[in-house]
C-alpha cells in the first residue's frame, strides 16, 4: 500500500500546498527521513541526486517551525531566524526556497535566500525585518553574521545540503563557523550523496547521536537507475554536430551541457545558437542576475540547451531535462554522478551522453572501474556513425543544425594604397572627372615613368607569338653611390 504525507504526520497546510503542485507520495529517502525528522532527532542523509532530499528536510525545517513544539524555543524573538539550511552553490540556494516556498504556501512563513553576486540591501533590510527560515552559501551567510546583520543564536534547526560539494569547495571552514554561531541544542540534518572522511569527521563533531539513513545500498550503486548512459569516444571538432544531431532525436526536450572550462561553455552555447537551437550559457563569469534569467527562460522550457560548467550547474532541479552531454569527460566519479543526475530525477527517465577525448581514456577507465559500470572502452564515434543514430533514436540524414550557415562576409583587401592600377577607393558619389583616381604605390623610375607605364610599353614591343613579359617591380628604392636613385630593378619571365 502506498504511503502518503498525510499518514507520515505532515501538517495539513504543507499536504494541501503539495497536493496542488500534484505531490502526493513520499520518495524512499523522505519516508524514511521525516518519521525520524519531525521529532528533533539529528541525521545523516545519504541518497542519490535527483530523489528528493530537499523535502526530507523541508517539511521537517517548515513543521517544526510552526508548531515548535520544543519547549527550549517556546520564547523565541520574534523575527529571528528559526531554521538555517547551507547549500553550497547559488542554484542550490534558490531552488531549496523555492521548494520551500511551494510547500509554505499556506503557513505564512517568511523565508530568505542569502548567496554572494548581489547587493547587500535587499537581504539587510529583509534580515531587519524579520524572517523565520534563512537558506544561503556559506560567504555570504558568514558576512552577514559578521555585520551582526544575521543573529542565529536562535536557529532550532542546521540543515548541511550536499555537504560533500561544500568540501570539495573549501567550504568546510566556513561551515565550522556557522555551526559555532548556532546553539549546542539545536537539530542538525546533513544530506549528501556522497560520505567522505572529512565528512564524517565533521558530523561525529558537531552532531549529537546522529542516526544514519541511506537510501541506496551503497555509494557505488549512486547512478540513477532510470538514466540510460552512452559512452563515446569522440573528437573535439566534431562534438558540436554530434550535440545538434542528438537535440533532434525522437525523444529529445531539455538538454544540460557540461563543460570544463567557463570559456568553453560560452563558446559552445554560441555554437549551438548559431546552429539554431535555443542555447544559453550558464558559468561563474556571468552576472548573477543573468545566470537567474537563463535558469528561469530554461525552467519556462524557452530555452532547450543550457551549457554550464561543474559549479555553476550544482543545484539545478528542472523538470522535462530528457539528456545530460558530458562534452568533456568528468574529472573523477563523483562528478560523473553529479553531472548525469540532473536528468532522470523524480521517477522521470533520461539520457546521459559522455563524449570522451583520446587523451581523457585512462581518466574515464578509472571513472568507469569505481562506478563498476560495464563501458571500459568507449566506441569510436562520429557524428555521422549508424550506431549514433541508432542509440539516440536520431531520424536519417538529419543535420547538426536547423538553420542554414550565415554568409560569411568577405571584406576586400585594405592595402596602404588600394589595388595597384584600380580605382575601388574612388568615393561612389563624386564623378570620376571631380577627382581622378591616384596610384599611391606606383613606383617611379629615373625618367618620371611609372613602372606600369614601362610595363606597358614592354608589351606593346614584344614580337607577335612571343609570349607576354610579364614585368615585375622591386619596391625598395636603392640608392647609388652618388646619391642618385637607381633605376628600378625587373625580372622578366618568358
Amino acid at each position: 500500500m502506498t504511503t502518503t504525507f498525510r499518514e507520515l504526520g505532515v501538517l495539513p497546510g504543507i499536504c494541501d500546498a503539495l497536493e496542488r503542485a500534484g505531490i502526493i507520495t513520499p520518495f524512499a529517502i523522505q519516508e524514511m527521513t521525516l518519521s525520524v525528522a519531525l521529532m528533533g532527532t539529528d541525521l545523516i542523509g545519504q541518497a542519490r541526486t535527483g530523489t528528493g532530499k530537499t523535502l526530507a528536510f523541508g517539511i521537517p525545517v517548515l513543521q517544526r517551525s510552526v508548531t515548535m513544539t520544543d519547549p527550549a524555543y517556546a520564547d523565541l524573538p520574534q523575527g529571528k531566524p528559526q531554521a538555517l539550511i547551507v547549500a553550497p552553490t547559488r542554484e542550490l540556494a534558490l531552488q531549496v526556497s523555492n521548494d520551500l516556498h511551494l510547500a509554505s504556501a499556506d503557513l505564512g512563513l517568511r523565508v530568505l535566500t542569502v548567496y554572494g553576486g548581489v547587493g547587500y540591501d535587499t537581504q539587510l533590510d529583509t534580515l531587519a525585518s524579520g524572517v523565520d527560515i534563512v537558506v544561503g552559501t556559506p560567504g555570504r551567510l558568514i558576512d552577514l553574521a559578521n555585520r551582526k546583520a544575521l543573529d542565529l543564536s536562535h536557529v532550532h534547526a542546521l540543515v548541511l545540503d550536499e555537504a560533500d560539494e561544500m568540501l570539495d569547495l573549501g567550504f568546510l571552514p566556513d561551515v565550522e563557523r556557522l555551526l559555532s554561531l548556532t546553539p549546542e541544542t539545536r537539530q542538525t540534518m546533513l544530506f549528501s550523496a556522497t560520505m567522505p572522511a572529512a565528512i564524517v569527521a565533521l558530523a561525529r563533531t558537531h552532531m549529537r547521536h546522529p542516526m544514519n539513513i541511506r537510501a541506496e545500498s551503497s555509494y557505488e550503486n549512486a547512478t540513477v537507475p532510470a538514466t540510460a548512459q552512452f559512452i563515446y569516444l569522440a573528437h573535439d571538432l566534431d562534438k558540436p554536430e554530434i550535440i545538434g544531431r542528438v537535440l533532434q532525436a525522437d525523444d529529445a526536450e531539455k538538454m544540460i551541457v557540461f563543460t570544463r572550462t567557463k570559456r568553453q561553455s560560452q563558446r559552445i552555447a554560441d555554437d549551438l545558437a548559431e546552429r539554431g537551437f535555443a542555447a544559453a550559457p550558464l558559468h561563474g563569469d556571468m552576472a548573477q542576475i543573468a545566470r537567474e534569467k537563463a535558469l528561469a527562460k530554461f525552467r519556462e522550457d524557452k530555452l532547450k540547451v543550457l551549457v554550464c560548467t561543474d559549479v555553476a550547474a550544482r543545484g539545478i532541479d528542472v523538470r522535462g531535462v530528457s539528456h545530460v552531454v558530458n562534452y568533456t569527460c568528468p574529472e573523477d566519479d563523483k562528478t560523473y554522478i553529479h553531472r548525469i543526475g540532473r536528468t532522470g530525477r523524480a521517477g522521470a527517465s533520461g539520457t546521459a551522453i559522455t563524449l570522451v577525448d583520446w587523451p581523457d581514456i585512462a581518466r574515464w577507465k578509472m571513472i568507469n572501474k569505481a562506478l563498476d559500470l560495464p563501458f571500459p572502452d568507449p566506441a569510436e564515434t562520429y557524428s555521422t556513425s549508424e550506431h549514433l543514430f541508432h542509440d539516440q533514436g536520431i531520424p536519417t540524414g538529419t543535420r547538426g543544425r536547423i538553420v542554414d550557415a550565415a554568409p560569411v562576409e568577405r571584406k576586400p583587401r585594405e592595402d596602404r594604397g588600394g589595388d595597384r592600377g584600380s580605382d575601388r577607393g574612388r568615393r561612389d558619389d563624386k564623378p570620376a572627372g571631380d577627382r581622378p583616381a591616384r596610384n599611391r604605390n606606383r613606383n617611379r623610375t629615373r625618367g618620371g615613368a611609372t613602372a606600369t607605364q614601362e610595363t606597358a610599353g614592354q608589351a606593346q614591343s614584344a614580337p607577335a607569338g612571343d609570349a607576354p613579359v610579364v614585368a615585375r617591380t622591386n619596391r625598395r628604392r636603392r640608392t647609388r653611390s652618388g646619391g642618385g636613385a637607381a633605376p628600378a630593378a625587373t625580372t622578366s619571365e618568358a
